[in-house]
């Protein structure tokens, strides 16, 4: 039985009329105010702008009863004061010329009117040349002589009084509270020239001095546990700079509630620079755990439109590509050098792992490696005992200016027990072997192109406009990954090739995944990303087994050989390498000292 077909009847033509003020006030106040601390994040923006170098927010009922924000900024004139509360009324920019290049927090001039419209809000505020300050009350207009100092208040009571409906969206007040200490430290972190304090109910609950440079507010705000876990990180590409800091891989969190992006101070989220530093993390992060970071991006203020959404959480880059590319390379860069630290040539003895002396010879080209960790991958062959082969260490003697130590044991057949200048040091010698062995394949494989394989039938599939742009414009990008991917038709592509060492894979589905990255990023890391997980796979057939005893000399070059390694604290798999145990440590475990 056929279900009858609904027609829905034709709406009424209504007349096309001017939305009343109020009504527009309360549309933008939906898209600037969304809860308590979207009030505190404009406020602060407005005294950063006025120069203030001291910032007060005192909060109740987690800023829904009374948010009070102070600063010691240049001040407001009494007859601007009035003009403040309209919409897109502004000291920021003048001109479109202004926009374009905007190098304020602040610029459309809708936050205080916004504000104003949800709750009971009043001004106060004082310049340097005036006799006393003078306070405005938003909704009646009124304003009076007020006692202050040079600078602003606001004061925002009973957010959403006016829409119900509203403020039943909000969360508990500890929560708003987190929301609201959140915004602050968001601008406290970028701005260590100025001091920030958080009251609530009568109590400090978050303060940020005045701090004597950027690394000292990063301790503040993120903790000396962060200091201690991460790597600085610094690029410079063309007017572009780039510098902060990010956790080693061991710090990384379940939540990506530690990532700090900002652009020209301002604080962001940006999926491109979010993206580029997953990236980086791609051989060494275990699972799906999130990476902490605080980095800073300095760009060319008519480089990045910072128009783009009413919070102004969300920027444009004219050149996303360049930013995403800048941020992968850096984060890789500070994060391949071993924390462990690099040896000096002379230290870094090769590991001797061979027990006998037909082990194969490493590849020496790219198609080969790839063969055979292909076969090793699909089983088409048994896995041959594949190890580096290196020259037997000889016997050295013990440098405290080893990072990693000299060696001391072998613990249960898996560990290196090694001694340095802090204590203890506890080696995964698989994983650790492991990374040594991979990083060494990828060295030896370097920028090569990949070995193509033609198929022999092209496989054929109805493309998008885009897919079709990406393979005539990437085409050159496209033959180094061995894939030949070539329009067939407006809307057709053919793939005439895949990579020898991905056989197995799905040349359609390949294509389209290679395609949608170079769409948007300008660089694949697919086939990439396929090639390292064979040679991970490989590596890890390479590495030394447990149970394998090796001498004092072979644990100490490998200690020396991890020093020396690339991104050698984790294994290809994303877990740790090495553990230290401290002096101190050790000390308290068997109570000296007490």
């Amino acid at each position: 039985m056929t279900a009858a077909l609904r027609v829905e009847p034709r709406p009424t033509r209504r007349p096309i009329r001017d939305l009343p003020d109020e009504l527009v006030s309360q549309i933008a106040a939906g898209e600037v105010v969304e809860r308590p601390a979207s009030v505190v994040r404009e406020l602060v923006d407005n005294a950063l702008d006025a120069g203030a170098l001291q910032i007060t927010v005192k909060l109740m009922a987690g800023g829904v009863r009374q948010i009070l924000v102070e600063d010691d900024g240049l001040g407001i004139a009494r007859e601007e004061l009035v003009l403040a509360l309209r919409r897109h009324a502004t000291s920021k920019i003048a001109s479109l010329a202004d926009l374009e290049g905007v190098a304020t927090m602040g610029f459309r001039g809708e936050a205080l009117a916004a504000i104003a419209s949800v709750s009971e809000m009043r001004l106060s505020s004082r310049t340097a040349d005036a006799p006393h300050a003078m306070r405005l009350d938003a909704r009646s207009g009124e304003l009076e002589p007020t006692a202050r100092a040079v600078g602003t208040s606001v004061e925002v009571r009973e957010l959403f009084f006016a829409t119900p409906a509203r403020r039943k969206f909000l969360k508990t007040d500890a929560t708003e509270l987190a929301h609201c200490v959140d915004a602050v430290r968001r601008h406290a972190l970028a701005r260590p020239d100025v001091g920030f304090a958080v009251w609530h109910e009568g109590r400090l609950v978050a303060q940020w001095r005045t701090a004597a440079d950027a690394q000292a507010r990063l301790v503040d705000v993120m903790g000396p546990e962060f200091m201690a876990a991460s790597v600085a990180v610094q690029a410079q590409a063309g007017a572009l700079r780039l510098h902060g800091r990010v956790g080693v891989p061991d710090a990384a969190r379940a939540r990506a509630d530690q990532q700090y992006t900002y652009v020209n101070g301002r604080y962001v989220r940006d999926r491109g620079v979010a993206h580029g530093v997953r990236s980086a993390f791609e051989d060494v992060l275990h699972g799906a755990r999130q990476p902490v970071y605080a980095l800073f991006i300095e760009i060319d203020p008519t480089r990045v439109d910072v128009n783009v959404h009413p919070t102004k959480i969300e920027v444009r880059f004219r050149d996303p590509r360049e930013l995403h590319q800048a941020v992968r390379h850096a984060v890789e860069n500070a994060l391949a050098l071993p924390r462990a630290g690099t040896a000096s040539e002379t230290a870094a003895a090769p590991l001797s792992l061979a027990a006998t002396p037909w082990h194969p010879a490493p590849p020496s080209q790219p198609g080969l490696a790839l063969q055979q960790a292909t076969a090793l991958c699909t089983r088409e062959v048994a896995p041959p005992p594949y190890l580096m082969p290196v020259a037997t260490a000889a016997a050295t003697p013990q440098r405290e200016d080893w990072p990693l130590g000299s060696a001391l044991a072998q613990l249960a057949g898996a560990y290196v027990l090694a001694e340095n200048a802090q204590g203890l040091v506890i080696v995964d010698m698989h994983a650790a072997h492991e990374r040594i062995v991979y990083e060494r394949m990828k060295r030896q494989l370097g920028s090569a192109s990949l070995q193509a394989q033609p198929l022999l039938i092209p496989a054929t599939f109805a493309a998008t406009l885009a897919e079709v742009a990406a393979a005539e414009e990437h085409a050159a990008t496209l033959l180094a990954l061995g894939l030949d991917v070539a329009p067939l038709a407006a809307t057709t592509l053919a793939v005439r090739s895949r990579p020898a060492a991905l056989a197995d894979a799905d040349p359609v589905a390949l294509a389209r995944s290679v395609l949608a990255d170079l769409a948007q990023h300008e660089t694949s890391r697919v086939v990439e990303r396929a090639r390292d997980e064979l040679l991970s796979t490989m590596a890890c057939h390479a590495a030394v087994r447990a149970n394998r005893r090796l001498g004092i000399d072979e644990m100490n070059a490998l200690l020396r050989d991890m020093e020396a390694t690339e991104r050698s604290d984790q294994c290809n798999h994303g877990r740790p390498t090495w553990r230290q145990v401290t002096l101190k440590e050790l000390d308290a475990l068997f109570l000296r000292g007490r």
